[in-house]
């Protein structure tokens, strides 16, 4: 299984996460790196409070946990003799909770974020606060991204219906040379620019040319604009193959969005477009 891997630094130590089974997992070996490497890992996991509550852990969440196992080492906490490995614990357990990759540089112990925040309080308090911290920090970080990908993704399907409806219906009755007509496939991406944002992407980028070195007029869209604009491309497409021409077209999308948009947006009436098209 190939494991999603991110970063935070916590007082100055870089620590690994991954996810696996759809959950994070920290790493304990990173978190020790100031507090005596894997030694502290094995002074933890011996008191009886930690054998408790990864025990706990697994009974809730994993139904494939050895009690008998657990059971066992409840019995020998607080024997001389008593060693506990995060390797020893799976192995006796199957845990879940806790996982012991091979490795130098990719390896270590790696637990549950749950787990991992019990750990971060027996290091110290501070380090859990902090722990916690950029943990919540990478949290919001991945919510952005998800939420980015998705407004992306709202716009890829149906410009890829307007795309092929274009080819097979404007571009066989263009004019144009062959190695022009992709000017074709332009000028539709900017009906919809001008009916949907009262600017073509040329004139965004003239009047933006900070926001354009990374990006497009498109990419600093809202959400409720993105929802529009792949409701925009769906109905221009329909409009193009019902055999309507440009300026018929862009007067019903240029409608539609500022209908769209007041539905989404109700008082934020600055997002209105106001355009007119050649």
């Amino acid at each position: 299984m190939k494991l999603k891997r991110n970063e935070i630094t916590v007082v100055d130590t870089a620590i690994r996460i991954i996810k696996h089974r759809g959950q994070d997992y920290i790493c304990l070996t990173d978190m020790v790196k100031n507090y005596g490497g894997d030694v502290a890992i094995y002074s933890w996991m011996r008191n009886r409070n930690t054998v408790e509550f990864l025990g706990v852990w697994e009974l809730l969440n994993n139904p494939d946990f050895k009690g008998s196992g657990f059971e066992t080492f409840k019995k020998q906490v607080g024997l001389n003799s008593f060693h506990l490995t995060p390797r020893k614990w799976i192995d006796n357990t199957e845990a879940i909770g806790l996982i012991s990759r091979p490795g130098r540089y990719r390896g270590g112990t790696f637990a549950h974020k749950d787990i991992a925040f019990e750990f971060g309080s027996w290091l110290s308090a501070e380090f859990k606060l902090y722990l916690i911290k950029e943990f919540q920090r990478l949290k919001e970080m991945e919510s952005e991204q998800e939420h980015w990908d998705y407004r992306r993704f709202l716009t890829k399907v149906n410009w890829r219906i307007q795309t092929t409806t274009v080819q097979q219906i404007l571009i066989p009755a263009s004019i144009l040379p062959v190695n022009k007509r992709g000017i074709v496939y332009a000028e539709e991406a900017d009906i919809i620019n001008l009916a949907l944002f009262g600017i073509t992407a040329s004139d965004w980028r003239k009047n933006n040319q900070a926001l354009a070195k990374s990006g497009n007029i498109r990419d600093y869209a809202s959400i409720e604009q993105l929802t529009v604009l792949a409701n925009l491309e769906s109905i221009n497409s329909m409009l193009i193959t019902e055999g309507l021409d440009k300026q018929e077209r862009f007067s019903r999308l240029h409608r539609e969005a500022v209908r769209q948009l007041k539905a989404l947006l109700q008082s934020k009436t600055s997002l209105l477009p106001s355009a007119e098209i050649d």
